[in-house]
């Protein structure tokens, strides 16, 4: 898998998280619990996107 196939990939799962997550908020009694675990998961995915993307701007220039 190419690196932009790979990044737009994780980007659609960074996206599908944020909806979880802000649907989830608008429920009262929602499990923070898991709230914490999908919030930390968006963070790594929005983390390892801007290292592909640093990759890729590295290779491209």
């Amino acid at each position: 898998m190419g690196l932009e196939s790979e990044i737009n990939a994780l980007q659609k799962e960074h996206d599908r998280l944020d909806g979880l997550i802000a649907r989830e908020l608008k429920h009262p009694g929602s499990d923070d619990l898991e709230l914490t675990h999908m919030k930390r998961e968006k963070l790594r995915l929005k983390d390892e996107i801007v290292g592909l993307s640093q990759q890729l701007h590295a290779e491209a220039g």
